[in-house]
């Protein structure tokens, strides 16, 4: 009998033992706890902003008041919920802590971030409190917390996370929920953060006196990058370093690295150290080496970007920071399923050095509003520079608002901080929280976009790309028709919520941009500029106005101003495409007619000269029914099959000055009847002749009026802008970028 009762208090000890413990935190805003701050972080801002903001997301949880003491003035009779460093030996900085240890809710880490991390990693996981945007929040309510028995460590392997969004630099405190960086360049120099030989060597100052300073190409000298093996250079930058950081005290990162082109110097002596080193990468990694020796203390950050991506020989030195960049990849697929090269180079850098930072890409920089399906690639291509070692990492979104942009930020993130959620429940979560009853519609738009891409195995999904690329592809008309269609029911599933129907637009203004360039390049009959009344007359396609003023009231109402990185704004956008509306309007006896070009056209518009009367019409990217002409002069005859009296002659030209397109020095417009004889009708002078202040992203009109004559044949003469000196691209050839031919 007695045997039998020891069994049954020993049964009974055993099954509480196995029943896990529970702290009750508050009761229907009741609370004996406090929020109890380290004694040695009492003075700390950071464990104090934690401390504050744990008391106010508990008091909206729970509705209790919790008040917060120094760990000096709490008499310890209630039970504590406090804030600290860790007890653990050797406790790495990014390491945070939560357990329950009796009534007592410990939340602590290897340094003050740390603290402020964990205590955001309790509210999150174990609270249920969610952080979509800025202006989106979701925090339960619960009138009787009780937290289960926790033993929670975590140690995040990527220690620097930034992503480019303003949604993070604009709002520190929602950056800090997210546990990534308030800026771009956290600890570095202000002035010296990327590309800066021509900080520390401009060319106004040094290049007339001293070209020796700058890079050999052919047979001349030019201020595109620095001739690294030059004494007097070196001395320049180490002198620069010095007193950038004698100016910035508080940084402890400065950049030396290559200006963003490709033409590095090939003197004898950089070609020599290339050679040996089996890259360019040697001749730079070398040059800050040397650099980084005279500044032990500091970090020295370097490039391995385009032409010194490929690893060399020579090891950088522990204080250098290698920044590689992942700029050439195919984002259609993970990296290291399409982008080979770039992942051997990883992997070779990480056999040289522990200190890579990387430089990720996740945005259309050309077309930062347009369908862009790469969300599946976000995690496999974290992982991957996870796997190898790089522990600091910058996603550059377009840091102002790109397709899905809340979304995006968000997710790239969550999996910076633990690269192995699951994205699927990260996804829903986010469209379910942030678009409510319209979340399934946009989740679908999503699935089926990705999924029409993956089709595609043929596709480059390119971060200098256009939405005119994938016309064929998963923007084609029908599947354009559907994404409409997705959006419009989200729109419908809203209506009685006026924020949340704002935050649907948002998402769609990129299927509204996708359809308004679908239809000036009049990729089928419902998206074309003009369609045909019930009477045989044209007329302006009824579906644009609404879209047009739909994206542009959009776009005012959130502060949502460019199209792309560079600088062309979205009221340049509506105003060009109200123009183009205008110009389509235009009676032109050239459409359609035979053009026959005289200089050959390279790559673009399937380089064939009768993209110019088309009908279709070009917009601010090159690759959207533009033909271009590199290094070279465009010439080309417009047959009008009859002579015919004309009066005026109208061609649109591109410039994109940061990718070497530029307006052409003049247009010349000739005319004949026999193809032989031509007569100069008009010639116009480029009104805004390239300087260095030009506005990078425009359209010109070349309109020339000239005496009403009787011809048949139209020749265009459109004179190269060579590339200037003082362009990154010196020494490459130019390009021209011409479209639709008007004539009257």
């Amino acid at each position: 009998m007695f045997k039998n009762f020891l069994l049954g208090v020993f049964m009974v000890l055993l099954l509480q033992s196995c029943v896990q413990k529970t702290i009750q935190i508050a009761e229907n805003g009741s609370t004996e706890y406090t929020v109890v701050i380290d004694k040695y972080l009492k003075d700390d801002e950071t464990t104090s902003k934690a401390a504050d903001q744990l008391q106010k997301y508990l008091n909206e949880i729970t509705g209790a008041n919790i008040p917060i003491a120094n760990e000096g003035d709490f008499i310890a009779t209630t039970p504590k919920i406090f804030l600290g460093l860790a007890q653990e030996e050797n406790m790495p900085g990014q390491k945070i802590v939560i357990e329950t240890i009796e009534n007592d809710l410990m939340i602590t880490g290897g340094s003050p971030i740390a603290i402020q991390n964990a205590v955001y990693e309790f509210l999150e996981n174990h609270l249920g409190c969610r952080w979509y945007a800025p202006n989106a929040e979701e925090i339960p309510v619960i009138k009787k917390l009780e937290i289960p028995e926790i033993h929670y460590q975590y140690l995040p392997d990527i220690t620097t996370r930034t992503v480019h969004s303003r949604l993070f630099y604009e709002n520190t405190a929602f950056a800090d929920k997210h546990k990534v960086t308030h800026t771009a360049f956290p600890k570095y120099v202000p002035q010296a953060r990327v590309h800066t030989f021509h900080r520390f060597l401009p060319e106004e100052v040094f290049y007339e006196e001293f070209p020796e300073y700058y890079a050999l190409r052919g047979d001349q000298r030019l201020p595109t990058q620095l001739c690294l093996t030059n004494e007097a250079v070196l001395q320049i930058v180490k002198d620069s370093v010095a007193a950038l950081l004698a100016r910035n005290p508080e940084a402890s990162v400065i950049s030396v690295s290559q200006d963003d082109n490709q033409q590095h110097c090939l003197c004898t002596d950089c070609k020599k150290i290339d050679e040996e080193e089996g890259s360019p990468a040697g001749t730079m990694v070398r040059f800050v080496n040397k650099v980084a020796e005279a500044f032990p203390e500091k970090t020295i950050s370097t490039l391995a970007y385009q032409y010194t991506r490929k690893p060399p020989k020579t090891a950088p030195r522990e204080n250098v920071l290698v920044t590689l960049c992942s700029i050439e990849c195919d984002r259609s697929a993970p990296i290291a399923e399409k982008c080979i090269d770039f992942t051997n180079d990883l992997r070779g850098w990480g056999t040289l050095t522990d200190n890579i930072r990387i430089w990720d890409y996740t945005t259309q920089f050309t077309n930062f509003l347009a369908p862009f399906p790469n969300l599946h690639t976000l995690q496999p291509n974290v992982q991957l520079f996870r796997d190898n070692n790089a522990r600091w990492i910058f996603e550059q979104h377009s840091n102002n608002p790109s397709e899905l942009f809340e979304l995006r930020s968000y997710l790239t993130a969550k999996l910076l901080w633990n690269p192995d959620l699951d994205m699927d429940t990260l996804i829903e979560e986010f469209t379910d929280g942030y678009y409510g009853q319209a979340g399934r519609y946009i989740r679908e738009y999503i699935d089926l976009i990705h999924s029409e891409l993956e089709r595609d195995d043929a596709f480059f999904l390119f971060l200098y790309g256009d939405p005119s690329e994938a016309f064929a592809s998963f923007l084609s008309p029908e599947l354009l028709d559907r994404y409409v269609q997705l959006f419009d029911q989200a729109e419908v599933a809203v209506a009685d919520r006026p924020e949340i129907v704002n935050r649907v637009k948002m998402a769609r203004m990129s299927i509204d941009y996708a359809v308004l360039e679908a239809s000036r390049k009049g990729i089928s009959n419902d998206y074309r500029l003009l369609v045909v009344d019930e009477n045989g007359k044209k007329k302006v396609n009824p579906i644009l106005a609404p879209i047009l003023d739909n994206f542009m009231a959009t776009s005012q109402k959130n502060n949502i101003t460019l199209m792309n990185e560079m600088g062309y704004t979205v009221t340049e956008y509506g105003a060009n495409y109200l123009s183009a509306l205008e110009v389509s309007k235009k009676p032109n006896i050239a459409t359609g007619k035979k053009v026959v070009s005289l200089t050959k056209p390279k790559k673009y518009a399937n380089e064939n000269p009768m993209v110019l009367t088309d009908g279709a019409l070009g917009g601010s990217s090159f690759y959207a029914n533009w033909l271009g002409y590199e290094g070279d002069d465009m010439e080309v005859i417009i047959d009008l099959e009859a002579p015919q009296i004309i009066s005026t002659a109208t061609m649109a030209f591109l410039q994109v000055t940061n990718h070497v397109v530029f307006f052409p020095t003049s247009v010349a417009y000739y005319g004949s009847n026999d193809k032989q004889d031509y007569t100069l009708l008009a010639e116009l002078q480029n009104p805004n002749p390239l300087e260095k202040t030009s506005k990078v992203n425009d359209i010109h009109y070349f309109d020339a009026r000239f005496k009403p004559q009787n011809i048949r044949y139209i020749k265009v003469v459109a004179k190269n802008t060579k590339t200037p000196y003082w362009h990154h691209a010196a020494g490459l050839p130019s390009w021209v970028f011409a479209d639709e031919i008007i004539i009257n």
